[in-house]
């Protein structure tokens, strides 16, 4: 009987948690409902896709035959016994390892001095040239550096001339192939990273530079002790993005080492990194299981790069 005085507000309690439960369903429903179309296009374009081409790694298969046979690690086993293999891993190193640190140290560079334009006037248009690049056709402005890097009339061996230096068969020479896609990579892609850093810059508290500035931190002590760390997170993203992008790069190097007539990836495999390598051993030679295995190994490289910068991120870098 003592409890008796307490049924009624269990009763309510009850029935408010039932009716919340059923407010969570139909928000639910509603939130799934909107993004069905979304989550449509990514499973037939991107999870899909993905998931197939895991399968296939693991068989003998062609898109013209109608019976794909098993064979295990046997891909993997052909694709690791390849040198042409071996040597498109190493230049996509060397390509990610010369690309990204200069990209970051270069597009963080501009976004210190923009940010000062940008308080003065001009400073929006000045922002809009640099991101400018980034937003123009890749095989279009590959065409444009052909003819800067053509070695009897591009302005790159123009310009060594004016220096009085020894002019360079660009994209014809071993040596200077891959670094001349680096050239037109950096200045394709810099001004986005460039835009991402502003955005970094923006967001530390004008407070906290003012009393650093009062403290008396000055120039580069006040880039080192504050402006850097409170740019940890930006700085993070922008080298996994940098390093996912740099390592998947195909359409500058294909347009600018000769497309599918000038033999893509020359001069002697000079520019052949893994993302050309797999595109020709799936269209030009059209073994597509071979080509899948390639891109798993390079899903593997960027999964495995992106868990070590985070890694360290989590140890150096400062979210606020």
């Amino acid at each position: 009987m003592s409890n008796l005085p307490y049924a009624p507000a269990a009763a309510a309690a009850r029935q408010t948690k039932s009716r919340l439960r059923r407010t969570a369903v139909r928000e639910a429903i509603l939130g799934y409902g909107l993004i069905l179309p979304s989550l449509f296009v990514f499973l037939v374009f991107y999870y899909g896709p993905a998931a197939f081409l895991g399968y296939i790694s693991f068989f003998h298969w062609n898109i013209f035959a109608s019976q794909s046979v098993f064979v295990g690690l046997r891909n993997f086993q052909v694709l690791f016994g390849q040198p042409i293999f071996w040597r498109s891993l190493l230049n996509t190193a060397y390509y990610v390892l010369a690309v990204v640190p200069v990209t970051a140290m270069l597009s963080l560079a501009l976004a210190l001095l923009l940010r000062e334009a940008m308080q003065r006037r001009g400073g929006g248009l000045t922002r809009a040239f640099v991101f400018l690049p980034h937003v123009t056709p890749v095989v279009a402005t590959s065409i444009i550096w052909i003819w800067i890097f053509n070695p009897q009339f591009g302005l790159a061996n123009a310009a060594l001339s004016f220096l009085h230096l020894p002019h360079l068969n660009w994209l014809s020479s071993v040596h200077w192939a891959l670094p001349s896609v680096m050239v037109y990579t950096l200045w394709h892609s810099v001004g986005l990273y460039t835009v991402l850093f502003l955005a970094g810059l923006s967001s530390i508290p004008r407070a906290v530079l003012e009393a650093a500035y009062v403290d008396g931190a000055r120039g580069w002590l006040l880039f080192r002790r504050v402006i850097w760390p409170m740019l940890g997170p930006i700085t993070f993203f922008v080298l996994v993005l940098c390093s996912i992008n740099t390592m998947q790069t195909f359409s500058q190097i294909y347009t600018l080492t000769g497309g599918p007539h000038g033999g893509a990836g020359g001069p002697a495999f000079a520019t052949t990194t893994d993302s050309l390598l797999i595109y020709q051993t799936a269209f030009l030679y059209d073994h597509f299981s071979l080509a899948s295995a390639m891109s798993i190994v390079l899903f593997a490289l960027i999964l495995g790069l992106t868990l070590l910068q985070k890694r360290i991120a989590d140890r150096y870098v400062f979210y606020r």
